[in-house]
């Protein structure tokens, strides 16, 4: 285009070939004699038409392209798939909607065009997360009793959410603040270790009871039964909203609920629904405070601050054990 180009039009190619190649905006517009406002505008031009938003128009600044047509037809586009119009890809990009949106409407916007539009559109380029085709069929009868226990007003009826979580040596990684063009190393023990805790937050009060042992068995949520039963001798009914997990259904778990359980009623929530269970919540509080990037030597060590942050953390949610001292 350079090559094509005379005046105002070369001038404003040659800038944006030589940003495409790395020069800063001061250096390139003392190289086209222009003031750097001027070359701003132009990378707007740009990145909003293409090459056609650098080439001059009687009127000023090329008329936009985008009618209330494309921005009807792109937010229309985005809620489909490809697929569904044919193409091969699975999922959108800027490059495919402006060739779809072109067919339909005979219009000529560009990629770029579209890649700045959808952001006003209130669309973001997110990760997707998996999801499972599979249903309950008895969810809307599981949630029914859940939602009838946490609404009970009997002051000698307690209601528990309870799962298990792993605690492993080999630290978990995430983000942290490092400097730029650094990545920070976290060691790792090269064998690891594990534990597990079983935990039981109170759906009213935010109180938590936990137990800690070297494998998730049946014997782990016995131990946080008695646990509970220990702590709360007065309640008439000890209402228990958990997952299907084994140890939660096992002959062992079973026996012990007929023999020591009778003050206990266990309410199931719908297969794959996790986030029915305000407990996951801790469980995540307690990786994103003491397990992610930890640099603790043994599990002994590592399950010190676990019992720290356990202290800390009541009543859930609470907030300060993202910034409480190691006890």
């Amino acid at each position: 285009m350079v090559r094509k180009s005379k005046g105002a039009e070369g001038r404003r190619a040659l800038a944006i070939l030589r940003l495409a190649e790395g020069k800063p905006v001061a250096h390139v517009a003392k190289m086209v004699e222009a003031a750097r406002s001027a070359v701003y505008r132009w990378i707007g031009w740009y990145e909003l038409e293409g090459q056609a938003g650098l080439i001059s128009d009687q009127g000023g600044r090329p008329h936009s392209s985008v009618t209330e047509d494309v921005v009807t037809t792109l937010s229309e586009l985005v809620a489909k798939q490809p697929k569904e119009l044919g193409y091969l890809r699975s999922s959108w990009t800027s490059e495919l909607l402006a060739v779809e949106v072109n067919d339909r409407l005979g219009s000529d916007i560009h990629a770029s065009t579209v890649r700045r539009l959808l952001p006003r559109l209130g669309f973001r380029w997110r990760r997707s997360r998996p999801t499972l085709f599979l249903k309950d069929p008895r969810k809307a009868q599981k949630m029914a009793a859940i939602e009838e226990a946490l609404g009970t007003a009997d002051p000698r009826t307690d209601v528990f959410y309870v799962d298990e979580v792993d605690i492993d040596l080999n630290p978990k990684t995430g983000f942290c603040w490092t400097r730029r063009g650094t990545q920070q190393a976290i060691p790792t023990p090269g064998k690891n270790r594990k534990r597990y805790m079983a935990g039981a937050l109170h759906a009213r009060t935010g109180k938590v009871i936990w137990v800690e042992g070297k494998s998730k068995s049946s014997d782990l949520f016995i131990d946080l039964m008695a646990a509970i039963k220990a702590s709360y001798r007065r309640s008439r009914q000890i209402v228990l909203i958990l997952d299907n997990y084994i140890i939660h259904k096992s002959r062992k778990t079973e026996r012990w609920l007929s023999r020591d359980g009778e003050k206990f009623r266990l309410l199931f929530q719908p297969a794959y629904h996790p986030w029915v269970n305000r407990i996951e919540r801790l469980w995540k509080a307690l990786h994103d405070t003491v397990t992610r990037n930890h640099r603790y030597p043994t599990i002994d060590v590592l399950m010190e601050a676990v019992h720290s942050f356990m202290q800390a953390v009541q009543p859930f949610p609470g907030g300060g054990h993202s910034v409480a001292r190691a006890g």
